[in-house]
């Protein structure tokens, strides 16, 4: 072997090893803009645990808006005063990683930020998949000049099925009742249920949902409820769960609300997993361009939750929350 070559080589690879180790620490130095519309808990929760989790070198701001989508306040951290002279924007900005970084929690700042100026990165977070739905007609979101990013607060629908099909290895008739609104979650569902007897009744309104569930019922083995209107719907959701309780199915869900009103189970992820996602997400939109313009991730990793009461009521022996959540993950 040449020695040249083998020593160039090696300068090479201590050089990639110096350029990842200043990488990681661009991500970690880089500023952090969060926007926030509204007073969600589960949002504010969010939000708490991002600013528990920023590096205490690097600037951290949260941004209140209005209904007009205008800046109300500003609420800066003890981290972000003391830094307050460090001016990320004016960072070289031939290192992508330092570029700082927008982040918008829930639908009303999301809709706000894809409306504001600025080149910023920007992650969307805390979004539902209707949410994004509904965003996706905006000729604003797809800007040439700034890298999107929407992470979605539920679990793909993969997930969901890879959990039924570990409490109910032997059933294979999955019912569920849908409206317009929610054929995306549909067309998603139904692609990753390959394999699987899948009944989907659509319920034009409220109304109908009783006459609905009479037909779909005695063709399932168990229930599903989606994150669409009628999974956002306490009394819709409710019916859905006294139908199944009377007919001895298992209701299947994507909240961990609709576990304790009475579902057997659902694959959630939790307000921490979500904001440990969203800041790399939003670190993979600064290291460069995305194909499509924008980057959509499902909710990952998930947490399972299990209503053991339930489980026992159905005369179901179900398996500990941790081992459902390593299948569920292993899966994918």
């Amino acid at each position: 072997m040449n020695p040249s070559s083998a020593l160039l080589r090696g300068l090479r690879t201590i050089a990639g090893v110096l350029c990842a180790a200043a990488f990681a620490a661009g991500a970690q130095a880089a500023g952090l803009t969060v926007l926030l519309a509204d007073d969600n808990p589960a949002h504010a929760e969010f939000v708490r645990l991002l600013r528990e989790s920023q590096d205490a070198s690097s600037r951290f701001e949260l941004v209140r808006l209005p209904a007009d989508g205008l800046p109300a306040d500003r609420v800066a951290t003890g981290e972000e005063r003391a830094n307050a002279g460090v001016r990320t924007r004016s960072l070289r900005p031939s290192v992508p990683v330092n570029v700082p970084v927008t982040m918008a929690v829930g639908v009303a700042a999301a809709r706000s930020a894809i409306e504001r100026p600025g080149q910023d990165p920007l992650v969307l977070a805390m979004l539902s998949r209707l949410d994004y739905e509904s965003l996706k007609a905006s000729p604003a979101l797809k800007r040439g000049d700034r890298q999107v990013g929407v992470l979605l607060r539920e679990p793909a629908m993969a997930d969901q099925l890879v959990l039924i099909d570990a409490l109910l290895p032997q059933k294979r008739r999955l019912g569920v009742v849908a409206t317009a609104e929610s054929e995306p979650i549909v067309r998603e569902l139904q692609r990753a249920a390959q394999g699987w007897d899948l009944q989907v009744e659509y319920a034009p309104d409220a109304t109908s949902l009783a006459s609905v569930l009479r037909v779909l019922v005695p063709r399932s083995d168990a229930l599903m409820v989606l994150p669409d209107l009628i999974g956002d719907s306490q009394a819709a959701t409710l019916s859905v769960l006294r139908a199944g309780a009377t007919a001895g199915l298992p209701v299947f869900g994507t909240s961990d609300g609709l576990v304790r009103s009475g579902g057997l189970a659902a694959a959630v992820s939790t307000p921490g997993q979500l904001a440990q996602q969203a800041r790399a997400l939003g670190q993979k939109l600064a290291m460069g361009p995305v194909a499509g313009g924008v980057l959509v991730e499902a909710a990952t990793p998930s947490t399972v939750r299990v209503n053991a009461t339930v489980a026992r009521g159905l005369g179901l022996r179900v398996p500990e929350e941790r081992e459902l959540t390593e299948r569920v993950t292993a899966a994918r």
